[in-house]
């Protein structure tokens, strides 16, 4: 059931997988860095999965989608390597409150007029988007949370299109999965068994939330990603206290 509701939300709003990683923990009676390799492996395939139903679906808008792999790449192998060697409690504590901070920016009013959608033509755009997968992906491989969980609250606070930024968020799912698993492989971090398990569930979950993300309005997506940041950075933060 857990399982089935991370991927609704990772198909509906593309945040929610750090939802697996207690589950994990608890069923399958793994340590923190475990359950957190475990999970981000899952994603692999509701990243494939979701950008497959998304591309059907012409929802993925390539131009700020690619940047956003890109600068993942690298920083996910980097942040899987260093969560092996790093104490998660000021670091989760840190990315809890980031998270919250996230999510409560997105209920701010805007300031004037409203603008239009980044759509990736502006100047700067392919920085600012190269910008937040390097932070994404480190942070996934860092947390074994999913690189959505740090690109879907940047990229709707920087003012790209909340369905764009679900659709980037579903290849970033691959990119950060396989980028952050290699390093967990190699001092074997990743539990298979329980990985098969999960996946199918996450996969149901998924076929519906993508079907959710096409059936409400792009606001309410946007509360929705919000909200659902400021709960789960609660839930890390008050985990890691």
């Amino acid at each position: 059931m857990v399982a089935a509701l991370v991927g609704l939300f990772i198909g509906a709003v593309g945040v929610g997988g750090v939802l697996l990683i207690p589950f994990l923990a608890m069923l399958g009676d793994l340590g923190i860095h475990a359950a957190a390799a475990t999970a981000l492996f899952t994603f692999l395939f509701t990243g494939l999965f979701g950008t497959w139903l998304f591309q059907r679906r012409g929802s993925i808008d390539w131009r700020l989608t690619l940047p956003v792999c890109i600068g993942a790449v690298l920083f996910g192998y980097l942040g899987s390597a260093a969560a092996a060697h790093i104490a998660p409690q000021a670091l989760a504590v840190t990315i809890a409150a980031i998270i919250v901070g996230a999510g409560a920016y997105v209920f701010v009013p805007p300031r004037g007029p409203l603008r239009a959608p980044r759509d990736g033509h502006h100047r700067g755009d392919l920085v600012i988007l190269a910008f937040i997968g390097t932070v994404s992906g480190f942070g996934s491989g860092l947390s074994g949370a999913g690189g959505p969980l740090f690109s879907v609250p940047l990229m709707v606070i920087l003012g790209f299109a909340p369905l764009a930024t679900v659709g980037a968020s579903q290849v970033l799912q691959i990119v950060a999965s396989v980028s952050g698993s290699l390093a967990a492989l190699q001092d074997g971090r990743i539990d298979f068994v329980l990985a098969a398990w999960v996946t199918g569930f996450e996969l149901a979950g998924v076929a519906a939330g993508v079907r959710l993300a096409h059936a409400v309005s792009p606001s309410a997506l946007r509360r929705v990603a919000g909200a659902l940041c400021i709960t789960v950075g609660s839930f890390m933060l008050m985990r890691a206290l």
